[in-house]
């Protein structure tokens, strides 16, 4: 099968009054128009050109570091970093910032998704008339839900009715909006478009990447067990639009954990082409991308820099640009060793590879994250798939062609070596920090006899820490050197994967639903954990690895699986991923497990932990409404209120 390349700009427009007004790192700047031509999705060329722009609105979302901020950065994942700006210090709620109507980077959502609704109503409404297939108008259906419910999910309830009628193609631009319920935007739009394209779309993609059976039923899944979860409301969150948690056709909570339980079952035992990768390392390692787990992406490519839809030589900040990996790699390029003469020199260069990329230090991990969540390094490989925590010398790559340097105690490294390690656990005899800087020149420390300079979990700072690697830069043209570091990367973002299924299909058994055979809450995580216990490849030790602890991890897991059980699972399988804020709005777990987090400070050498609150009220369960849009409506100040979600 051929790959799908998608071409720059979106094809359709947006027909309505949501207009944006662009964010300092926004590279779009729409003009809004008047007209929009209808006959443009009269055409199989139309429909096809709109097709390809759905694929690529994609790219304004996933790889989109703000987005991927206001996703994890505030949750139990990560925190701000050291040269962090507002846009990461208001989502961290720790006094640092304020998440406002205008500082919410949400915003990029809001102006993406609800373009690409009315692009896919277009479809909807024509492709029969075009003389376009079902399983091609089922496409439509699925990204058109797709929107909807990562809107819903966001902001509550949001307009059906973008100025033509609810769920109808727009095509003249309208000032006024009206917000429906989320019983409303689950029920009229939602499911009955993920059921269409269950129905209609193929079991294998028309293209690598495209949209199947198996990926609307992941998203049918995750809606029945998200409004689930709504109807329930067990810690009394508050929705807006204001309205009673009924199901308009009547059905509670239990019927809609038990329809996601079943479609997910359904979707694990009828695979189609999908299926899980023999080990975690190959789930995320960038040679083994588009892989067969993935069901849907955010595509990119280094062969084209029209098709890539970005710069291949240098990265704009900006979507749709996949620059996500950036905002969590820290300035690497600081560790110093001494040369041959007693010169410092740079020994770990900037370079195009998945375990390095271009330094932002925007975000960071936790120390609760490596103490915690990952605590079991030896049989679980996910860690060492997750993150970079050997940075190794490369100065050949850079020009430099010293044989050796004088590392930590004064011990030679050669090109390959480790010149700073992040230790998986704290040693028994304690390390020998600087004060300030030190000889490392990022305030690393020493362990007797060895040869790289060290770091503990509890030393984890703001400005010193494992980097990303899951989601980190690969080139296949860098040669000998170090390729374009300073480019977004050319990978394709993941967006879903086929292992999700079984985590919802667990999570709606915790929640009461009825099993199949071999199909309990225990026994779909430990399919996952089975797999997590696979090694093929120890990634930080750079070296083969073919070793087998899914019998460990397997025993391992507990008798009885809990919600918070579940969540340490997902945080472990999909961290970084920039998923993890829904994760805990939707099980309203948000405050109790990202309230405090553990970080050392900001300079180099401090490595005194500190505990921080953060302020995590119940109104902070919907995003803001983006100023943009209250600004663009011809509404009464009272009726813009009253548009916007309250405590903002």
């Amino acid at each position: 099968m051929k790959h799908i390349l998608y071409k720059t700009g979106k094809i359709g427009a947006v027909a309505m009054a949501l207009f944006m007004t662009a964010a300092c790192s926004d590279v779009l700047d729409e003009q809004p128009r008047s007209f929009y031509e209808p006959s443009f999705f009269a055409t199989e060329q139309g429909v096809s050109g709109g097709l390809t722009s759905m694929y690529a609105h994609l790219r304004y979302l996933y790889g989109q570091a703000y987005y991927f901020n206001i996703c994890e950065t505030g949750t139990d994942e990560a925190t701000y970093a050291q040269t962090a700006d507002n846009n990461f210090k208001d989502a961290d709620l720790s006094g640092v910032g304020s998440l406002t109507s205008t500082s919410s980077r949400s915003d990029a959502l809001w102006g993406t998704a609800f373009s690409n609704i009315n692009t896919a109503s277009g479809i909807i409404e024509n492709g029969a008339n075009a003389g376009i297939a079902n399983s091609l108008i089922a496409e439509a259906r699925f990204f058109r839900a797709f929107d909807y419910f990562q809107l819903v999910q966001t902001f509550g309830g949001v307009p059906l009715d973008l100025g033509a009628g609810e769920l109808k193609f727009n095509t003249v631009p309208s000032r006024t909006s009206i917000r429906n319920t989320v019983p409303e935007v689950y029920t009229k739009a939602i499911f009955p478009d993920l059921l269409t394209a269950v129905n209609d779309l193929p079991e294998t993609g028309r293209v690598t990447g495209a949209a199947t059976k198996t990926l609307a039923r992941l998203y049918l899944a995750k809606a029945y067990l998200t409004y689930a979860w709504w109807l329930e409301n067990p810690n009394n969150i508050p929705t807006y639009p204001e309205t009673t948690r009924t199901d308009p056709d009547g059905h509670d909570a239990k019927w809609y954990f038990q329809q996601a339980y079943d479609v997910a079952v359904t979707a694990i035992e009828n695979p189609g082409p999908f299926g899980l990768q023999a080990s975690y390392y190959l789930v995320n390692v960038a040679t083994n991308d588009r892989n067969n787990e993935i069901l849907l992406y955010a595509d990119h490519t280094q062969d084209s820099e029209f098709y890539n839809g970005a710069s291949l030589t240098y990265g704009s900040g900006g979507a749709p640009d996949n620059f996500a990996s950036w905002m969590m790699t820290w300035r690497y390029t600081d560790i110093r060793a001494k040369n041959s003469a007693g010169a410092k020199m740079e020994v770990v260069k900037r370079e195009a590879a998945q375990a390095l990329g271009r330094p932002w230090t925007r975000m960071c991990p936790t120390i609760n994250v490596i103490r915690d969540i990952f605590k079991d390094k030896t049989n679980d490989s996910r860690y060492d798939g997750t993150f970079t925590t050997a940075y190794r010398a490369n100065w050949p790559k850079g020009g430099v062609t010293d044989e050796y340097a004088f590392n930590a105690n004064g011990l030679k490294i050669y090109p390959g070596d480790a010149a700073l390690t992040f230790l998986d656990e704290e040693p028994s005899t304690a390390i020998t920090y600087p004060s300030g800087a030190g000889d490392s020149n990022i305030g690393a420390g020493t362990l007797p006899g060895r040869a790289d300079y060290v770091v503990a979990p509890s030393g984890i700072s703001r400005i010193v820490y494992p980097g990303l690697w899951k989601i980190g830069p690969y080139r296949t043209d860098n040669g000998t050197g170090l390729g374009q570091p300073n480019a977004g990367s050319t990978r394709p973002f993941s967006v879903a994967k086929f292992s999700e299924l079984y985590f919802v299909a667990a999570e709606a058994a915790v929640k009461g639903a009825t099993v199949k055979s071999g199909k309990s809450a225990r026994e779909l995580i430990n399919v996952i954990r089975a797999r997590a216990g696979k090694w093929t490849w120890d990634n930080n030790g750079n070296k083969a690895k073919v070793a087998d602890h899914s019998a460990e991890m397997t025993a391992a897991t507990p008798a009885t699986i809990t919600i918070d059980y579940i969540l340490d699972e997902r945080s472990r399988e999909y961290y970084g991923e920039g998923i993890r804020w829904f994760d805990l709005v939707r099980t309203q777990t948000w405050k109790a497990r990202a309230g405090s987090y553990e970080i050392c400070g900001s300079a180099y050498g401090d490595h005194t932990s500190k505990t921080y609150t953060r302020t995590i009220d119940n109104y902070l369960y919907l995003r803001p409404i983006p100023q943009g849009q209250l600004d663009g409506m011809e509404m009464t100040k009272e009726e813009k209120t009253a548009y916007q979600n309250p405590g903002y």
